[in-house]
């Protein structure tokens, strides 16, 4: 089984990629699930319903989230009416967050799945423990569902990489996202979960994190309030490629992947 997850789509330029580049590699790796990161989706800042359609209809059947996935007022009532739905956010925010942070499905060939969002409190917010909301996830999956994707949006990489050997053996594979750089660390732990500290961002490069990139500098070289604007150029489509028996729910192989898109 392929699975291919798409990191953190970063504005209009990121949708611009997805669109324009998510056929090729279907056809060329001909992935039975895709997921993508998209609480930046809007304009570089959470997501909206129509964003959440727009992804869904490239052929995107999960997304994930993270710390930015209130930014948008519209989104709160769509996730309180889609709980359980495939838009997720993180699963350690607290009782009562309208969402939900475990989703449940099935490919077209049959194959049952799991994915799982989770969030870091190092230099973030301080929300449920992320270890021990994995281990309520995970005793919720039924255990005929083995193919299991955590997608761990966090800040620091060691609190990455502890997640990633705290569930080695328990889920398919740990992705990291938030950090809009892709690292050169992906490996198949020994217990049998497929690990990458961040799949990278989908979006503009030739800026700072999917900024224009002078605006950025400017505020630490003032300190002064800024509007940030997404940048435009040099943009890619970054994610990951797992192989994974779909029987056992271990991961086989995982595989960067970044592609340029056309420059607008």
């Amino acid at each position: 089984m392929r699975i291919l997850f798409i990191g953190d789509i970063f504005g209009s330029p990121g949708r611009r990629a997805v669109r324009e580049l998510l056929p090729g590699l279907v056809a060329d790796h001909k992935p039975d699930l895709m997921i993508a990161n998209a609480e930046n989706a809007a304009a570089g800042f959470g997501i909206t319903p129509a964003l959440v359609n727009e992804l869904l209809a490239t052929g995107v059947e999960v997304l994930t989230s993270g710390n930015h996935i209130w930014d948008r007022k519209e989104i709160i009532p769509y996730l309180a009416e889609h709980a359980g739905g495939p838009l997720l956010r993180p699963a350690n925010f607290p009782d009562g967050a309208p969402g939900e942070g475990l989703y449940l499905g099935c490919t077209r060939s049959s194959v049952p799945y799991a994915i799982l969002n989770l969030q870091g409190r190092v230099f973030m917010q301080s929300i449920e423990c992320p270890f021990r909301s994995a281990d309520a996830l995970v005793k919720r999956i039924p255990d005929e569902v083995r193919i299991r994707i955590l997608d761990m949006h966090a800040e620091t990489t060691s609190e990455k990489v502890a997640m990633g050997w705290y569930v080695d053996g328990r889920v398919t594979a740990v992705l990291g996202t938030h950090t809009h750089i892709p690292t050169a660390d992906e490996r198949v732990l020994p217990g049998g979960t497929a690990y990458i500290t961040d799949v990278g961002m989908t979006g503009p490069y030739d800026s700072v994190i999917g900024v224009e990139k002078q605006m950025v500098i400017e505020k630490f070289l003032n300190q002064l309030p800024a509007r940030f604007e997404v940048a435009r150029n040099d943009v890619r489509l970054c994610g990951v490629l797992i192989e994974a028996d779909p029987a056992s729910g271990r991961a086989l192989s995982i595989q960067r992947i970044s592609v340029a898109a056309s420059q607008s």
